[in-house]
Order: C-alpha cells, then sequence, then structure tokens
C-alpha cells in the first residue's frame, strides 16, 4: 500500500526499540531509488545516511549538556538507531530556463561561480519566509506525552541545528507552552517509565501538541562553523563545512549536506534552479501543494528581484552560525506552534531587522536583555504585507492575487484554513475528541496513521484520478500536431478500444477502494504513461534544453 505519511508508522518506531542498527539498516531502507541510476550505491548511501545520523544523534546529548538544558548525569539515551530517514518529506525543485542558459557551460568556472554566489543569497533571503510554509499548507500533527519529554529525545536534532542560546530559548519557550508544569514550574520525565506515569497521573501532565513534528525530528538544515559558512556565496563551502562537521561527528563528508533549501547547479544537475525540502503532509495537492508551489516561486523570484535592484548583498545576511541560527529559529518555533521569539536588538541581520521593523506587537524582552520580543503571527502578517509591497509586479506579472488572497486567510484562520488545523481536525474526528490533549499521545498518534492510510489515502486517489481524467480528455481531442492520433491510438488499445476518460470514470470506485483486479491496473499504468509522454511532448524544448553535455544527477547532490 503506497500513501502519504510525514513520518514512519508507530509500530515502526517501537520494532526499532527492540532490535539493533544493523539488523534495522538490513529489515528498512528508505526506498527513494528514484533518478539513480545505481541502485546498489543508493542502498549504501542509504546506509551511510543511517549509520551517521544515528551516531549523529547520540553526539547530540553531549551538545545540550553544554548548552546548559540537560542540568545532570541523567539522561535516557536515545537509540542508537534513528529512523528519521524515513520522514524526509516533499521535495519540490523548480527550474529556471534563463538562469539555465546563463549559467549552462559546464566548463565556465566563471559561470559556476557566479550562479553559487547568487544562489546561496537568494537561499539566505528566502529562508526568512519559511515560516509562512509551516502549517499553513503542509503540516505533521503530533502528539508527545509527558513520558516522551526528556530533552534528549524531544529535541531530536536541534543541537546541530541552532546555537546554545536560540536552543535554550526554545526548550524553555516549549516547556512553558506544554503541560508539564507542577506548581508552576516545569517539570521533565525522570527516566523510570513507571516514576514517569504516576508522576503524569498524580498532577494530570499531558505533554504538548506540535503541529509539525517532522521539521524538530528530521535534521533539517546543519548549523555552519565559524570558519566554514554554508551559504556565503562561495564554491566549496559546501564541502568545507562537511569536513568541519564530520571532525565533531555530527555528519560524514560523503553525504549531502541538508539545507531547507538548496541550490540545483547546473553543472550538476543539468539545469540551474533551487529544490524546497521544507514540506511536511499536504491534505491535498491541489488545494495545497499547488499554491504553496506558486508561493515558493514568488518568494525566490522575490529574491532575484532584491538581487538586482542592488537592495541585499551577502554582508547584509551574515554567514557566522549566531546570525544563521537567529533565522531559522522562527521555522523550528513555528513547527513546535510556539507563540513567541526573541531576535537581537543589535542584530547584524538587516534584512531580519527590515522585517521586524513591520511587524506589530513588538516589545522589548523582559527576561533576555537586549532582545525583542516577537509573536510569530504578527512576523507571518510581516512577511506578507512584505510580499504584497515588495512584489507587487511579481503578483501582478504570475496571476498570484488570489493565492495571496488565500495566504492571509490561512494565516488569519489557522484551525479551519491551515494545514495543520484541517489534518488535526480530521484526526480528532477519528477519536471523537475536541482537542489533541483530551486523548493519549499514542490514540492521537495511532489515529492519524490510521487516517493517513485510509480516508486521506482515497481523498489523494480521488484527486490523481480526477487529474488524470482531466489530462486524457485532453489528449483525446488533441491536435494531430501534438501527437494527438498516436496517444489516441495508444489509448484506444490500452482500454479496449474505449474513450480512455470513461474508462477511468468507471473504474476509478475500485481503484479507490484498493480491489481494482490486475487488468485494471495495468490499464491505468499504460495510460498513465501515455500521460505522462503526453506532458513531456507538450514540453519538450524545455526537457531538452538543459545545461550541455551534464547527466542529471539525483536530487540528493
Amino acid at each position: 500500500m503506497l500513501f502519504f505519511s510525514p513520518h514512519p508508522p508507530l509500530r515502526q518506531k517501537w520494532l526499532n526499540d527492540c532490535i539493533s542498527d544493523a539488523f534495522y539498516r538490513d529489515l528498512f531502507m528508505n526506498p527513494c531509488l528514484s533518478g539513480w541510476r545505481h541502485g546498489e550505491a543508493k542502498h549504501e548511501y542509504m546506509h551511510l545516511c543511517h549509520r551517521v545520523l544515528s551516531r549523529s544523534q547520540l553526539n547530540a546529548v553531549a551538545k545540550l549538556r553544554e548548552a546548559g538544558i540537560i542540568a545532570n548525569n541523567l539522561v535516557v539515551l536515545p537509540n542508537p538507531s534513528n529512523i528519521s530517514l524515513a520522514n524526509n518529506g516533499v521535495h519540490v525543485s523548480l527550474g529556471s530556463r534563463i538562469l539555465t542558459s546563463r549559467f549552462g557551460d559546464p566548463s565556465s568556472p566563471r559561470q559556476a561561480a557566479q550562479e553559487k554566489h547568487m544562489g546561496d543569497l537568494v537561499i539566505k533571503v528566502a529562508e526568512h519566509f519559511l515560516p509562512l510554509f509551516v502549517g499553513t499548507y503542509s503540516a505533521d500533527p503530533y502528539r508527545f506525552d509527558f513520558n516522551d519529554f526528556h530533552p534528549e529525545r524531544a529535541l531530536g536534532f536541534l543541537a546541530h541545528e541552532l546555537d546554545y542560546t536560540h536552543l535554550r530559548m526554545l526548550w524553555r519557550r516549549w516547556q512553558k507552552k506544554a503541560s508539564i508544569r507542577v506548581l508552576g514550574q516545569p517539570v521533565t520525565p525522570f527516566g523510570p517509565p513507571w516514576l514517569d506515569r504516576l508522576i503524569a497521573l498524580g498532577f494530570g501532565l499531558k505533554g504538548d501538541f506540535v503541529p509539525d513534528f517532522r521539521i524538530i525530528d528530521y535534521l533539517m538544515a546543519l548549523l555552519c562553523t565559524d570558519r566554514s559558512p554554508a551559504l556565503d556565496g562561495k564554491l566549496g563551502n559546501h564541502d568545507r563545512l562537511k569536513r568541519d562537521l564530520a571532525e565533531m561527528g555530527v555528519f560524514d563528508a560523503r553525504m549531502s549536506l541538508y539545507l531547507f533549501i538548496k541550490l540545483r547547479e547546473c553543472r550538476a544537475m543539468g539545469f540551474s534552479g533551487f529544490e524546497g525540502r521544507h514540506y511536511s503532509l499536504f491534505e491535498t495537492l491541489m488545494g495545497d501543494m499547488a499554491p504553496a508551489v506558486d508561493l515558493q516561486n514568488l518568494i525566490l523570484a522575490l529574491s532575484f528581484q532584491y538581487l538586482a535592484e542592488g537592495r541585499i548583498q551577502h554582508d547584509m545576511i551574515p554567514d557566522d552560525p549566531s546570525s544563521e541560527s537567529e533565522r531559522r529559529q522562527i521555522v523550528f518555533g513555528a513547527a513546535i506552534g510556539l507563540p513567541t521569539f526573541f531576535i537581537r536588538n543589535d542584530t547584524g541581520n538587516r534584512f531580519l531587522r527590515g522585517i521586524v521593523e513591520r511587524t506589530a506587537r513588538i516589545r522589548h524582552s523582559r527576561r533576555y536583555p537586549g532582545y525583542i520580543r516577537v509573536r510569530h503571527d504578527e512576523y507571518r502578517r510581516a512577511l506578507i504585507r512584505t510580499l504584497r509591497v515588495d512584489a507587487a509586479a511579481l503578483i501582478e506579472m504570475m496571476d498570484l492575487r488570489e493565492t495571496m488572497a488565500d495566504l492571509s486567510e490561512r494565516v488569519e484562520y489557522p484551525a479551519e484554513r491551515g494545514a495543520a488545523g484541517r489534518l488535526t481536525a480530521a484526526i480528532l474526528d477519528r477519536c471523537g475528541a475536541r482537542s489533541p490533549l483530551d486523548v493519549a499521545a499514542s490514540e492521537f498518534n495511532g489515529a492519524a496513521e490510521r487516517y493517513y492510510r485510509g480516508d486521506l489515502r482515497r481523498l489523494h486517489i480521488r484527486e490523481a484520478l480526477d487529474l488524470l481524467e482531466e489530462d486524457l480528455r485532453d489528449m483525446e481531442t488533441s491536435p494531430p500536431e501534438k501527437g494527438g492520433p498516436s496517444l489516441r491510438q495508444a489509448l484506444s488499445s490500452a482500454t479496449g478500444g474505449r474513450e480512455a476518460h470513461r474508462y477511468l470514470r468507471e473504474a476509478r470506485q475500485s481503484i479507490t477502494e484498493g480491489v481494482a483486479d490486475a487488468d485494471a491496473l495495468k490499464t491505468l499504468l499504460r495510460i498513465t504513461i501515455a500521460s505522462l509522454y503526453h506532458d513531456v511532448e507538450r514540453n519538450v524544448d524545455i526537457v531538452r534544453g538543459g545545461c550541455a553535455s551534464v547527466g542529471r544527477n539525483a536530487s540528493v547532490y
């Protein structure tokens, strides 16, 4: 059974707690073989990733101790087998024909340097807008029980993604938000399960609910080091950072550097563009994914507009770990559902400072002198105002007025319009509860998994069949110069002489319910392949217009 899910099944997690990491690798490996010519190399790469991430999570415990979050030697060590590779989300790559033609000569070092300089700066600008996506277009609703609130488990890889100052701020605010307080003071689990259950029952400690668990559970974006920035616009910066991180036991130099947004370099990929890796689960493909991709495209275009107008330069967004952590903490806080975050009064990030100046209801922090307290909801509104003002011409040119109106509604009414709110409501309906905290974590998370396997899977199938039927109608009426007759002949052969869209309409019920026979599934595959061929033929100039003499590598690069 294939279905969208933002994290592995609960039973897979439980099994992982019972077996060794080597045995887990033999049983479960991420099957993301798409785009790889050499399956054995991909398989070995996934083994490498699992070994490195499992070791890296253990090393994060020492960082939590150094940060002062773990105050004593009483810790619950994370499992030496980490399964987060199975929840790496949805990746969306957007290429540009103009950029590809500009940087299309793989033998020109100057073009590669220009592409890197511009690409890194665009990524730094775009990262400021990522909170607009978290919980609004994609989400991963998840419940934590009280006994899940060991910092060495709850914080996942965040010790490798944030500096100690922002990590402490985030952890303190999360403890304040969660239902883990006794006599006004936050209490974390002690370790023995029976004792933690007794404390939770005696004091009514329910834990917490987060709107996008995948973003805090997966290694999303590695923090740079003082001597090796990741986005300073210089060729080879990723390799230098990976060597530093390998020496620290955090990463491996043979792996692709993990970032929220990655540059798709022409010399490696065959096209120039960017890949967004910040998406978890879409409730609908056309209702959530399509506008999210439009917004991603708008933000990238606005970033290039800033460059063209000379309004942004690399030194305006510093490349030191503190500045990098300062802008990324906002994304992680949004994923947890925190109401506020803090930035320095004298932050060196002039681009972030400009956005905060447009943000309402900010004030100086009483707890953290020298910091400004910013509300997440107001920051999102400030981002929308920034887009409406600075990208007004782009919004008009791309015809994104409805997308912007929809975005505003998602931010203003998150429970009804946001992806996290809608997914949570559907899961609660299965539980028969009004709030995630009204049910145990195992019950809520189990209901979420059943929803993804059942109702949501059928919703996605129906949506896909609607789109396929629309394509089939277009193919059956396409003119001869678009390959119409040959496609119609292929469709007629697949369906036994019947009109393909009518065949699909008659078979959709059995396909949706998963009871279609083998012949029906073969026919579905054949007409789907014909539809894909039709799409390629309509865009043949784009498909063949990549960089010359460059192999198309897998997106892991």
